[in-house]
């Protein structure tokens, strides 16, 4: 899941919500919208190993 950041740029969430903390893990913080969902789809591909 990616979300803009007030400062402008992307940040990389995990689908998942951590049962510890009931939050989502931040995956990444990218200057681009296309870096974070460039980097979502190699761990998607990395998960499916």
């Amino acid at each position: 899941m990616i979300r803009k950041l007030p400062s402008g740029g992307y940040r990389l969430y995990s689908r998942k919500q951590d049962p510890r903390t009931g939050k989502r893990r931040n995956l990444g913080t990218f200057p681009t919208r296309a870096a974070a969902e460039k980097h979502e789809r190699e761990i998607q591909f990395f998960k499916r190993r």
